[in-house]
């Protein structure tokens, strides 16, 4: 539905779920059928804000089981480009096909501030990796054996950015890397939005 209304020019809403800190699912299983029929898609928040939650990948295949089609939100800072591609085949795998593309909040932010992070990649290589797949091709062997993948991904962009031309560079090689739609935080102010 999300890809449908974007393609056709529709207005498009989403929402937003955050994975749980333990096991259980239903607290966000149940706010994403509160939002069933109100929004296009359910996005699934990945390690938001560098806190330890259930995997992002995981909630999206219990709403999608649900009827409720996700927004798979992947991070780059906690993978590897291999860790980065066995998550993308295996979203695709599992029906999952709308993807935010994100670098991930920095490690320091978070409850575990001695973590270390990856980042192997951020959001605009990780855009570049999702087009070479969905054009069938395989980072080490030239072709994926069983064809072209499908996701439709997106990036993020920061509306309250202090620069805006540094932002409108970032979007423009977002854009350039294959994201397909932009997602924000909440905008309250008209002219930031337009």
């Amino acid at each position: 539905r999300l890809q449908q209304a974007l393609e056709a020019g529709q207005f498009a809403i989403t929402a937003e779920v955050m994975p749980p800190r333990g096991a259980d699912v239903s607290a966000p299983l149940a706010h994403a059928h509160r939002l069933r029929g109100l929004v296009h898609a359910v996005n699934v928040t990945d390690g938001s804000r560098a806190v330890m939650r259930m995997s992002s990948l995981a909630l999206c295949r219990l709403l999608l089981e649900a009827g409720i089609e996700p927004v798979l939100q992947l991070a780059c800072r906690d993978r590897n480009r291999i860790a980065l591609q066995a998550d993308l085949l295996g979203a695709h795998a599992l029906g999952i096909r709308n993807l935010l593309c994100l670098t991930g909040d920095p490690v320091r932010a978070g409850d575990q501030p001695a973590a270390r992070p990856v980042n192997e990649l951020e959001a605009v290589r990780l855009l570049q990796q999702v087009t070479a797949f969905n054009q069938g091709l395989d980072p080490v062997q030239g072709v994926l054996p069983d064809g072209p993948t499908d996701l439709f991904a997106g990036a993020a962009a920061d509306p309250h950015s202090p620069s805006w031309s540094g932002l409108q560079r970032r979007l423009a090689r977002k854009q350039a890397a294959g994201a397909r739609f932009v997602q924000t935080q909440m905008v309250s102010d008209a002219d930031a939005l337009k």
